[in-house]
């Protein structure tokens, strides 16, 4: 099954966003892709944390959901929609949700993403609990490639990715990771996260992130990629909007987890 990482440089503009989106996405239907994983904050990149309450939809409702539903559709593929701002319990949070779609446009998974980011190194602060009200519940959804093949996708965003126990608990065959790391933290240890994840539950991780400077004066480290269950990274890309393509064999996988079936000898 063909997969595709979307790298966005996410501005300020969403219509803006969204038609990079569209023609990403249109990049990866023409490659054969089956599922396009758009990155986190896809559709909004503000130039203060607050901008995301004036772009928040409702569940169900909203241009951002519609631009996704239709892409799937007008495409025929599965689309994993990064992140988008969803209303939250009161007026000054949002939800930061990554939503699914399959090819007929029909929503069949929601993560609210549920370890916040929090950092400060002097220069650089961030905290996204100021506007954003945490998620509770893992999520993962199974998808029908066209060969028949079923797979399990677990759902993740960005900062989840150093919670391991989250990834543990999706028993996934693949691992969705949506993300806006910051350059800094990107540089030091998204690959060895993100590897790490793939060899300790056997999956194929597609990690799509933002990878660049932005119009807002942040920049964000980039490099989406796709890992194979034995860590290996089958292709990246290190800045820009573009989209990175890969082959998940089911075949693969089925052999590295025979030949070392360390999800059979967990014991605590």
């Amino acid at each position: 099954m063909k997969v595709a990482a979307l790298q966005m440089v996410s501005g300020t503009s969403v219509q803006g966003n969204l038609d990079t989106a569209a023609t990403l996405i249109r990049q990866a239907a023409e490659a054969g892709a089956q599922l396009a994983v758009l990155p986190e904050y896809f559709c909004l990149m503000g130039h203060k944390d607050s901008d995301k309450l004036t772009v928040r939809e409702a569940p169900g409702a909203g241009p951002v959901q519609e631009f996704l539903a239709a892409s799937a559709r007008e495409h025929g593929l599965w689309i994993a929609g990064g992140t988008l701002p969803l209303t939250g319990s009161d007026n000054d949070h949002v939800r930061n949700t990554s939503l699914v779609f399959t090819p007929q446009g029909e929503p069949v998974a929601r993560y609210d993403k549920i370890h916040l980011f929090r950092y400060d190194n002097g220069t650089e602060q961030y905290d996204e609990s100021r506007v954003i009200e945490r998620g509770s519940q893992p999520a993962a959804f199974d998808m029908t490639a066209r060969d028949g093949k079923r797979w399990r996708i677990g759902m993740s965003v960005c900062y989840d990715l150093r919670f391991p126990e989250l990834y543990r608990s999706l028993a996934a065959d693949v691992l969705l990771v949506p993300s806006a790391f910051t350059y800094g933290t990107g540089k030091a240890h998204w690959e060895l996260l993100l590897r790490a994840r793939a060899v300790e539950n056997l999956a194929y991780v597609i990690a799509a992130a933002q990878g660049g400077m932005h119009e807002n004066g942040r920049r964000t480290w980039g490099h989406s990629m796709v890992v194979d269950p034995w860590g290996v990274v089958l292709a990246q890309q290190a800045e820009g909007a573009g989209v990175v393509l890969a082959d998940l064999d089911a075949a693969r996988q089925a052999q590295v987890r025979t030949q070392l079936p360390a999800l059979e000898h967990r014991v605590l």
